[in-house]
């Protein structure tokens, strides 16, 4: 078992196949962007992804940012395979995008999770995480964007 940070050259159909089938696990009813997009260098993202026998089964990402009160990270889209679940795999992905953040010079990386999520709630607190005092709202757009024409 390894965990690396997926980077835009190490692309391939088996690869985004992969990644889809674990987002579809997270949000079965979202459309996932492609995985070239994401990788865009002008996108400031890390994917972490965490594979054993040349399967992936775990991934989290984080996107980055910069705004006057400091250079952030936001954690996302974190899902390992319901069959791989209760190994240590999603501690490993969320310890080695902290790692990304250290070397990125970040001040606060921050993240959401439901708070029927006990399970994620449980691995965040127990890497540091600690709930913020505020509330997060939300706009969606008019029109989806997701799609493609």
């Amino acid at each position: 078992m390894k965990t690396a940070i997926l980077n835009k050259n190490d692309l391939n159909i088996d690869i985004k196949e992969q990644v889809s089938e674990l987002f579809r696990q997270l949000s079965p009813n979202k459309i996932q962007l492609d995985l070239e997009e994401i990788l865009n260098e002008k996108n400031q993202i890390t994917v972490a992804f965490c594979e054993d026998n040349n399967k992936i089964i775990g991934i989290a990402l984080m996107c980055t940012y910069k705004v006057i009160s400091g250079n952030k990270g936001w954690i996302e889209d974190v899902v390992v395979d319901s069959d791989s679940r209760g190994k240590g795999i999603g501690r490993k992905l969320i310890n080695l995008l902290v790692e990304a953040a250290e070397e990125k010079e970040l001040s606060e990386i921050l993240l959401f999770t439901e708070d029927h999520r006990l399970a994620a709630i449980n691995l965040y607190s127990s890497v540091g995480f600690k709930p913020k005092d505020s509330k997060i709202y939300f706009k969606k757009n008019n029109k989806n964007y997701a799609q493609k024409p």
